[in-house]
């Protein structure tokens, strides 16, 4: 199908999302970790938030498991995650139990912005370049506050964003890019802190996001090549449209209205 303009309803926005990021497309395209920085940025919220094999976890937008597989292997923690795909949550499952992590990580199947999860139930929160993608950001951020231990850390990675002007930015594909409705550094903190967390650090790693986006657009061309043999690989996106989103990307990345950042945020 090729992707409609964004005039889409939440539940779309999360289904295209879920169906996106659970296809053989999105691990052709982003590699196994699906978001900018990989392992690397996943172990330095690790050390951003102290864990340790004491650290009761939870990975929201979890994918297909591979940051709490790291974190389960490289700290010894216990990694609840939990995903809006199915699919994505049985990937997870495999993968843990072929690295022998089955017994610290767990996966389930939940929407971020309604967890079905005990209050004050976790030492630490991850959400790597998902937030973004989240149509009610402010429930999110206060179910992220609503699961954490007094004390509990929050760390995100995601997109940020400082200029709208930009047409081929705001399409539905490019809300599933984590584009669309990215937000500055500042809104992200805003949002944060309206839900009863303080910001205490934020950090720039806009080169991860030039990175990535520019292997995206390499890899493209093997996207092509993919939905030609199996349409279905693709979960239905237009190739083309989505060429022409990345050129987008890395001409905002390069003009320094597109970046990546890590921020961390603590209940009180």
């Amino acid at each position: 199908m090729t992707p409609p303009s964004f005039a889409a309803e939440p539940a779309e926005i999360k289904a295209c999302c879920a169906q996106m990021y659970s296809s053989e497309l999105a691990t052709v395209l982003l590699g196994e970790d699906l978001h900018p920085g990989g392992a690397t940025i996943t172990s330095r919220l690790a050390g951003l938030l102290g864990l340790d094999s004491s650290s009761a976890v939870l990975d929201v937008a979890c994918g297909r498991g591979a940051s709490a597989i790291h974190l389960a292997l490289s700290t010894g923690c216990t990694v609840v995650g939990v995903d809006f795909s199915d699919a994505s949550v049985d990937a997870a499952r495999q993968a843990a139990q072929a690295a022998g992590v089955s017994d610290l990580c767990t996966f389930t199947a939940g929407d971020a912005e309604s967890l079905a999860l005990a209050d004050a139930s976790f030492d630490a929160l991850i959400c790597e370049c998902a937030f973004c993608t989240f149509p009610d950001k402010q429930s999110a951020a206060r179910e992220f506050a609503r699961v954490l231990r007094p004390g509990g850390l929050v760390g995100m990675s995601d997109v940020t964003r400082t200029d709208h002007a930009d047409a081929e930015l705001d399409s539905l594909l490019a809300w599933v890019a984590c584009i669309a409705d990215a937000r500055s550094v500042e809104d992200y903190k805003t949002i944060l802190t309206g839900a009863g967390l303080h910001v205490e650090h934020a950090e720039a790693h806009d080169e991860a996001l030039l990175t990535l986006a520019e292997r995206v657009r390499a890899r493209l061309v093997l996207g092509r090549a993919l939905s030609t043999v199996d349409p279905e690989a693709t979960g239905g996106w237009d190739i083309d449209r989505a060429q022409d989103l990345a050129n987008a990307a890395v001409r905002a990345i390069r003009a320094g209205t597109l970046g990546y950042a890590i921020i961390t945020a603590r209940r009180q």
